[in-house]
């Protein structure tokens, strides 16, 4: 920042933070509100969703994963949320997120890597569950706004047992 305010860098990067902020938000509202479809509509045809299991990381190729979707079974898993025959969401349980620390971490022309801390609160009729997780976002641009490439979700007690995750993260 300079005497005369921010500079042009330091007021593109606030843009950028507060674009990728609001996106991040977007979804997870949708998934909040059970609005899947729309919430689906803000992955790239080849968008990846990744929950690693037992760790922070690892390969999905060789690793457990709790999750390890490419946009196809990420559609079917959308499609059986939206029958209303998917028992394990019946009824549908009611979730919050709060979303911070977001973070841009990288970007170039075309793609922009992005972090945030989340919690989610789920109350379901087994009881109520608090899911804590890192997520790492790689994000593109394209013709009509942004679109997630990779969501990897880093549980924080992803090493114990863990209810079933019959929601998306």
């Amino acid at each position: 920042m300079t005497m005369d305010g921010p500079t042009t860098s330091q007021r593109s990067d606030r843009a950028l933070l507060d674009e990728v902020t609001q996106f991040i938000y977007r979804g997870a509202r949708l998934a909040d509100e059970h609005e899947y479809e729309a919430w689906e509509a803000l992955w790239a045809d080849d968008g990846v969703y990744w929950i690693p299991a037992n760790g922070m990381d690892g390969d999905p190729e060789q690793d457990m994963s709790i999750l390890y979707d490419n946009s196809s079974p990420l559609a079917l898993r959308v499609r059986q949320l939206l029958t209303g025959r998917h028992f394990s969401q019946s009824p549908r349980s009611p979730l919050r997120r709060i979303v911070s620390n977001v973070e841009i971490i990288g970007d170039d022309d075309m793609t922009v890597r992005a972090a945030a801390n989340a919690m989610v609160f789920e109350s379901h009729v087994r009881g109520d569950t608090i899911w804590a997780s890192r997520n790492e976002y790689t994000l593109r641009r394209e013709a009509d706004g942004l679109r997630i490439v990779l969501k990897k979700v880093m549980l924080v007690n992803n090493d114990k047992p863990l209810f079933s995750m019959a929601f998306l993260m």
